[in-house]
């Protein structure tokens, strides 16, 4: 039976919940605003009347036989999933189900290291044990680029007992890897596909776009709906292919980490995106494409910028290039993405995703304008007439390659010290550090902590970077594990 994608079943029972002038005796006690007009004046009458507990009327997320259900059903659809279920502990709580329903304590994960810290967090919360392989490198941008094929045949190879491949798809940059064929490998091999698809939400809907995992037949894909997928902020996607793994478990999971008392507005959220994306998404994306075309070929024109495209394919370590991330290299500007990002917020009102020592990223997505477009062209060019030089920066890529001493989990819960972090080279770290965004940490729980980290990390924050991860919120001192 064709399901209707132009109804959202959540947004319906709520607005007839509120229609019925049903009266609240149960939580939150706000009481749909009337308890705290605070806060009915900062977030409007509407967002604090839908603002409402779990009732028989408009479901369960726990246990959804109803509108959530019906929602859960609709979102799967529309992604070409077996299984859907909306999360509203943001993506890390949807990467963190991956791995607990992939991996039990001591089995091997095959993974990135570049990988975002939710993925390290759910290796503590798990215990599976990381192989991780090095991504690929361009040093002249200074950025990480996707797995090697031939490096997962190889750890396959090496690690026939792991239980999961962890695939990012697409990196912070934009970057995505051969999931095709890394999907071929591991089932071959009996092991399961996660995707972190934290900035691919909008591959399933542009016609010039790369493919989502669940296209490509991956297991598991993590969608941060939020990022590009036009819901409100925490509210993501877990999609599930059932032909190698339990959706019923995976939701087990899922009841064990995120809340029991899930947010109706996020959940709305998802559930008005989703209705959005399969009348309009189309339409959307390709004009999001339009416009990061439009600004790539408006900035090359100011010269000195280097604005990544697909040109950087290579058909591995870049099999595909997401181009509505508006990622551009500073080192002939003589400036750093941390300046300009500084610059763009606090002299023309303009905020970017991202900065860092070589770059920085804008992402492109529904709500763009040209106007605003040119609003940033005109802002860069004046960035480079008034603070640029002919100085080049040396590219400072952003992965340092680590060497892990003991699990994630065991560093975690192990004994542990504080010493000043530039005299940690060569002990390892009992917790992060890393710059944020975009969160891939620097150091992780059970590592070796480098020279190269160290000095990367104090560059970053002479730069501008918010550095943290760490217990000392001055990041003078990191805790090391005590034998």
């Amino acid at each position: 039976m064709k399901l209707q994608h132009d109804r959202a079943p959540i947004y319906e029972a709520l607005k007839k919940l509120i229609a019925d002038e049903t009266i609240p005796f149960d939580v939150p006690g706000h009481k749909r605003g009337r308890g705290n007009p605070y806060l009915q004046e900062f977030l409007g009458v509407k967002a604090v009347e839908y603002d409402v507990n779990s009732s028989k009327t408009i479901d369960n997320a726990m246990h959804p036989t109803g509108v959530i259900r019906e929602a859960e059903k609709l979102m799967a659809d529309l992604f070409g999933a077996d299984e859907a279920f909306l999360m509203v502990n943001g993506t890390t709580s949807a990467v963190q189900a991956m791995v607990l329903a992939a991996c039990r304590e001591g089995e091997k994960i095959i993974m990135p290291r570049n990988v975002h810290k939710s993925a390290i967090n759910a290796l503590i919360l798990s215990g599976a044990i990381p192989v991780y392989i090095n991504p690929g490198l361009n040093t002249e941008l200074g950025i990480s680029l996707g797995m090697s094929v031939n490096d997962v045949k190889m750890a396959i190879e090496e690690n026939p007992d792991a239980k999961a491949i962890f695939i990012v798809n697409p990196t912070y940059y934009g970057i995505c890897s051969n999931i095709k064929e890394i999907v071929k490998l591991a089932h071959e091999s009996e092991m399961l596909v996660l995707v972190d698809e934290a900035h691919g939400t909008h591959f399933y809907f542009g016609d010039n776009s790369p493919y989502g995992g669940i296209q490509l037949g991956a297991d598991l894909c993590a969608l941060s709906m939020h990022k590009t997928g036009g819901s409100l902020t925490q509210s993501s996607v877990l999609l599930v292919n059932d032909d190698r793994i339990n959706p019923h478990f995976v939701r087990s999971i899922i009841n064990i980490t995120q809340t029991t008392s899930s947010s109706y507005l996020l959940m709305t959220s998802l559930d008005l995106a989703r209705m959005q994306l399969a009348l309009k998404g189309r339409e959307m994306i390709n004009h999001a494409v339009e416009l990061a075309d439009y600004a790539r070929e408006e900035i090359k024109k100011i010269g000195g910028y280097k604005v990544f495209s697909r040109d950087l394919i290579n058909g591995d370590t870049v099999a595909d290039y997401d181009v509505t991330k508006l990622s551009i290299n500073v080192s002939h500007v003589g400036l750093t993405g941390f300046e300009i990002c500084d610059i763009l917020r606090d002299e023309f009102h303009i905020l970017i995703e991202y900065g860092d020592a070589n770059n920085f990223m804008c992402v492109i997505s529904l709500g763009d304008t040209l106007e605003n477009i040119d609003k940033l062209v005109y802002a860069l060019k004046t960035i480079k007439e008034k603070y640029g030089s002919d100085k080049i920066e040396i590219a400072k890529v952003e992965f340092i390659p680590t060497v892990v001493s003991v699990s994630p989990r065991e560093a975690f819960y192990a004994r542990k010290m504080p010493v000043l972090f530039t005299e940690s080279d060569g002990l390892v770290s009992g917790e992060f550090i890393m710059c944020y965004p975009p969160g891939i940490p620097v150091v992780a729980p059970g590592e070796i902590i480098s020279q190269d980290a160290i000095d990367y990390i104090l560059y970053s924050k002479s730069k501008g970077s918010v550095i943290t991860g760490t217990e000392d919120l001055t990041n003078e001192y990191i805790n090391i594990l005590v034998y």
